[in-house]
């Protein structure tokens, strides 16, 4: 008998308790169900935002899950809080662990921060040619915490976005053409305007050198340099035949002016040998 009554003591002062708990248990479970359910509305809303906008895949995937989770840890937090466990330990614990989580990456967050103006920015995109620290490649890869380049030599490199997004940037392909400066060098005893007509028809026989109103072919005289005068050759060209052209005219621009009688003159240095003895007498 003393047995039975323990038994009842039990059920009537703990199931007195349970059921005192009972209306925080169903506020919780309908607190998580109703929670979810406006986080999935929230995603589904940010979903059409994005669709609607020009952004990077890559940023909207990224934003898209950081806002689904912090939406799900606060949830957490409601909930937890709804069972009765203190709200301000629990977002005190949350608020330590994220402090000492941000002082241990503190690079790692740099380059995350970088990212995300890169990406929103968009100083370059995917299949861009760049030049940034130090580097010159084209753009193969953008992600949160660096981006990769292919160089000339198909290496890859990798920068990371805090570095990059605080440096100056090259953006050789958004403009779709690009402008470029070769310098050939004459004699002092050459016919200047010959070297330029000679120059300035072989740019201008070129299908690929573009002939705009404001971006017309031109050679004029650059410097008089110590061995030789200079000629600038200057032209327009859209990107993807610029290298093709830059390496014909070179080439081209050579043989001709040497068919035609002009030196191309290389550094020179006079030196002058005097017989010490000479000058001692």
């Amino acid at each position: 008998m003393d047995k039975f009554q323990d038994l009842d003591i039990y059920i009537e002062k703990y199931g007195q308790k349970l059921i005192d708990f009972l209306p925080s248990v169903i506020g919780a479970i309908l607190m998580l169900f109703i929670g979810l359910w406006l986080i999935k509305i929230i995603n589904g809303f940010i979903k059409r935002f994005f669709d609607k906008k020009d952004y990077d895949p890559t940023l909207e995937n990224f934003i898209a899950s950081l806002i689904n989770w912090d939406l799900k840890i606060v949830l957490f937090v409601l909930v937890i809080t709804q069972l009765g466990v203190e709200s301000a330990s629990l977002v005190a614990i949350i608020g330590a662990a994220g402090l000492a989580v941000g002082l241990a990456l503190q690079g790692s967050l740099a380059n995350f921060a970088g990212g995300v103006l890169i990406l929103l920015i968009k100083p370059f995109r995917v299949g861009d040619f760049i030049s940034a620290q130090g580097v010159d490649g084209t753009v193969k890869e953008i992600s949160i915490f660096n981006t990769k380049l292919t160089t000339f030599g198909n290496q890859l490199a990798i920068i990371p976005n805090g570095k990059l997004s605080n440096d100056n940037i090259i953006n050789y392909t958004i403009e779709g053409i690009r402008h470029e400066n070769l310098t050939f060098g004459i004699g002092y005893d050459d016919n200047i305007k010959q070297a330029k007509e000679i120059l300035l028809n072989l740019v201008s026989e070129q299908e690929t050198v573009l002939t705009l109103e404001d971006k017309m072919p031109m050679v004029a005289v650059a410097e008089l340099g110590d061995s030789s005068v200079n000629l600038t050759v200057r032209y327009w060209s859209k990107n993807e035949d610029f290298w093709n052209l830059r390496w014909l005219i070179l080439e081209e621009g050579k043989v001709r002016l040497e068919a035609a009688g002009i030196s191309i003159p290389f550094p020179q240095r006079d030196v002058h040998h005097f017989n010490l003895e000479t000058l001692k007498k």
